[in-house]
Formats: C-alpha cells, sequence, structure tokens
C-alpha cells in the first residue's frame, strides 16, 4: 500500500464540509462589513477624501508580517483537542468580534484607524489558515464541493454584510445621518451584528469540525526547528521569498496590479455613489447617507453575482485555460469600474457591480489554481503568507501614494480614484495572458479541473 493510500483523507458528508466552511461566513462577514463602511465612518469623523488611503495604513503594514508568521505557526501547530489551523480561528475571531463593537463608538479618526488595525491583523489571523484548511480535511475527489461551499460562504457573508446598512434603515428605521463626530446607527448596529456573526460562525466550525494530525513524515523535526526561536523562522520565511516558483513570482504580479483596483473601490466607492451619482454634499446630509447605503447594498449584490459565478467557473476554465478565464474576469472587472463614471440612473449601478461580481469570483479562486502544483505541500502556510505580500504591497502603496494623487492630479474626485483602480485592473489581465504559462490540455482533464477547483478565498 503507497502513502499516498495510507494518507486518504476520508470522505466528508455535506453536512460536514458546510460545518467546515460556516467560519468562513463570519470571517468573510467582518471583511465586508468595515470595506463597505470604512471610508464611510472615516469621512463620517471629518477626514477628507485625500486622507483616507492614509487610515488604512496600518493594517496592510502589520499583515505584511502577520500572513507568513501566521503560515509557519499554523504548518507546525498540533494539539490533540484544538487541532492545527482552528486555535488560530478562535483567537482571531474573539478578537476581531470585539474590535466590530467598538468600531461605531469610535469619536477621533485614531481611534478607528487603530480599531480597523485590529481588525486586520486579528482577521487575517482567523483567516490565513483556512486557506489549507480545505486540503487538511478534503481527498483531491471532494475539492469542488469544498470550493463551492467555500464561495457560497463568501456570497452570503459579503452580500448580508454590505447589505445592513441599508436593512437597518430601510427595514428598522434606524437613522442613517449623524453629526461630524458621529456616526448612524444604521451603521452601529450592522457592527453589532457583524460581531455576532463572525464570532458565532467561527465557533460553529472549531467546535463542529475535527481535524486530522499532521501527515508530515518530518513533522516533529519541523517543530524543533521552529522552536529555535524567532530567527529560525525568519530564516526560512526569506529562504521560501528568495526560493518562490517562477510561476508563483508571475502570478504574484497579476496580484500586484489587481488589488489596487479592489482597494481603491473599497476606499472611494460608497461615497462616490453618494457625491457623484446621488449628487450629495457630506456626511451630516440625507442624500448623501442615502447614497452612501445604496452604494453598500450594490456591494451587496456583487457578491451575489460572485456566489452564482463561481458555480459555473470551473467549467469555464476547464474550456478556456485558467490564464485566460482569469483575464476576462479582470476585464469585466475593470469594465464594471471604469463605467460607474457613465451611470446617470442608479440602478445602473447593479450593472457595473455585475462586472466586478464575476471578476471577485475569480480573484478568489484563479491565481491559487495557477499556483497549484507549484508549492510545496509541507510549506503551503509559508508560502500562503508569502503569496498575500503581493495583496498587502499595493495597498500599503496606495496609503502612501495615492492621497498626493487625489490632491494634486485628482482633484479629490473619488470616482476618477475608482476608475483608476480599473484601469489597473487592465494592466493585471494583459499581464496574466501574455506571461503566464499554463500546460495544453491532456488526457488528464480531471486533475486540470481539480486544479481550477482547488483555490481558496483571500
Amino acid at each position: 500500500m503507497s502513502l499516498k493510500t495510507i494518507f486518504e483523507n476520508p470522505k466528508l458528508t455535506l453536512v460536514q464540509i458546510i460545518n467546515m466552511s460556516v467560519g468562513f461566513f463570519g470571517i468573510q462577514f467582518g471583511w465586508d462589513l468595515q470595506r463597505a463602511n470604512m471610508g464611510r465612518i472615516y469621512e463620517n469623523l471629518g477626514a477628507n477624501p485625500d486622507q483616507v488611503p492614509l487610515l488604512f495604513l496600518a493594517a496592510p503594514l502589520t499583515g505584511l508580517l502577520v500572513q507568513p508568521i501566521i503560515g509557519y505557526l499554523s504548518d507546525r501547530t498540533w494539539h490533540p483537542k484544538w487541532g492545527r489551523r482552528r486555535p488560530y480561528f478562535l483567537i482571531g475571531a474573539i478578537v476581531s468580534s470585539i474590535a466590530l463593537i467598538f468600531m461605531p463608538h469610535s469619536s477621533v479618526l485614531w481611534m478607528a484607524a487603530g480599531l480597523l488595525w485590529i481588525l486586520d491583523v486579528f482577521g487575517n489571523i482567523a483567516m490565513e489558515p483556512f486557506r489549507a484548511f480545505v486540503t487538511d480535511k478534503l481527498p483531491d475527489s471532494q475539492v469542488n464541493r469544498g470550493f463551492i461551499m467555500q464561495s457560497m460562504m463568501i456570497g452570503l457573508g459579503g452580500s448580508v454584510a454590505s447589505s445592513l446598512p441599508w436593512i437597518m434603515n430601510n427595514v428598522f428605521h434606524l437613522t442613517n445621518t449623524a453629526d461630524q463626530g458621529n456616526i448612524p446607527e444604521n451603521v452601529k448596529f450592522s457592527f453589532y451584528i457583524g460581531a455576532f456573526f463572525f464570532l458565532a460562525a467561527v465557533l460553529w466550525t472549531v467546535f463542529t469540525t475535527k481535524e486530522y494530525p499532521p501527515q508530515d513524515v518530518d513533522f516533529k523535526e519541523k517543530v524543533l526547528e521552529s522552536n529555535k526561536g524567532f530567527g529560525g523562522g525568519a530564516k526560512e520565511i526569506f529562504s521560501a521569498l528568495r526560493n518562490m516558483p517562477k510561476r508563483m513570482q508571475i502570478v504574484s504580479l497579476v496580484q500586484f496590479f489587481t488589488w489596487p483596483g479592489l482597494f481603491l473601490m473599497w476606499f472611494y466607492y460608497t461615497t462616490a455613489v453618494a457625491v457623484n451619482v446621488f449628487g450629495g454634499k457630506d456626511a451630516s446630509d440625507p442624500v448623501y447617507a442615502q447614497g452612501a447605503d445604496f452604494g453598500s447594498l450594490t456591494l451587496a449584490y456583487y457578491s451575489v453575482i460572485t456566489f452564482l459565478f463561481a458555480l459555473v467557473l470551473p467549467k469555464i476554465a476547464d474550456a478556456l485555460g485558467r490564464k485566460t478565464t482569469h483575464a476576462l474576469c479582470l476585464i469585466c472587472g475593470a469594465i464594471g469600474l471604469i463605467s460607474v463614471a457613465w451611470v446617470y440612473d442608479k440602478n445602473m449601478l447593479y450593472l457595473c457591480m455585475t462586472g466586478v461580481g464575476i471578476a471577485w469570483a475569480s480573484i478568489l479562486s484563479m491565481p491559487y489554481a495557477m499556483l497549484s502544483g507549484a508549492l510545496p505541500k509541507d510549506k503551503i502556510g509559508i508560502y500562503m503568507g508569502i503569496f498575500n505580500f503581493f495583496i498587502v504591497l499595493p495597498e500599503i502603496i496606495a496609503s502612501l501614494g495615492f492621497g498626493w494623487l487625489m490632491r494634486n492630479v485628482l482633484n479629490n474626485d473619488r470616482l476618477l480614484a475608482v476608475q483608476l483602480g480599473g484601469g489597473l485592473m487592465i494592466i493585471a489581465a494583459i499581464i496574466c495572458y501574455l506571461f503566464i504559462r499554463e500546460p495544453k490540455k491532456t488526457d488528464e482533464t480531471l486533475t486540470a479541473r481539480l486544479e481550477v477547483e482547488e483555490g481558496r478565498p483571500v
């Protein structure tokens, strides 16, 4: 009997796959809640549009360190009761939920920025090990179900979280305006609900899902190596960074140009809708508040599109190839962001966000599928952390430099910032199509499809 047969994970039931995926519903709930509302919160607390990127800076700077460290540690963790990845889910969820509760009580900008920093750090601690969780638990024959279930949780979490301010105002009639320096009631209660779902969903996964002991034959040696302290871990992380596989280098470049488009959308989209589409003046203006709520609702819509498109994405990728599929999806997202400037009816924003939802579904999976087979199995945690460098670095650059562009080039026009993000997505699509090489189709169609469906969210 081969080692592969000995170490083959048993098949899980549908209920078990749902249980192990529920935690990501909560994690995504927290991410989308802050993405849809932090720009608005900052402006409510008196920030100018050119200050908003800098206020997002602490989180990516910390994420640059947290991601590979958590990947390194989770690769070397094992507890008979709590397992390998679940301790990180739990710790991250508890602290993130506390930050979500306190966020809408921020009275000054530095307090909101500090809480966002805490939220992002511990959100990453909860999320990072989830990327390895699927391969830890599922046999290859069930990766498809795991991918679809995880995509469903992303779509559900994102859509509900982004629409909450609108729901709180239009269904529960909580006020959506506040004096300068205060946060509207509909946003406050949205964050309270987000804290509950973040923690409850992760607890569900932690207490309903068991983990298998590490299958690495050299796991004990790796643990002993990690006991050498920070220096040993840093040495291994930098060694992995220096020896990145060629395919990972190119896919990382695609990521580097993709994510600024998303960050600029999260920085400015809801406030751009409030000002440029609805004609609102500032955070105390009811028209501005109505526009910001509607912008959040259309962000919820793109999460629904993401879920639906994820169901057919593997078949499209199998027919067209991964790089072509990803390039086309990025073009759809770019068109969606750029076309926001041409909207004359608010409902046209749904069409714009359809393109973004298609791109987001591909961003959540195709880069990881293109990495499939290129990373050593015993270092997936480290390499996934390093791969996130190329998500975090664009945010750092945008946070440091985009304020100057907003003041001196874009005249603080939020809509132009969103369009610029679309232009960067086009560059990413061109790099993806021209420079990523993938093998021609062979008879191993199943293997190729599994590689596509093995993508995990960022």
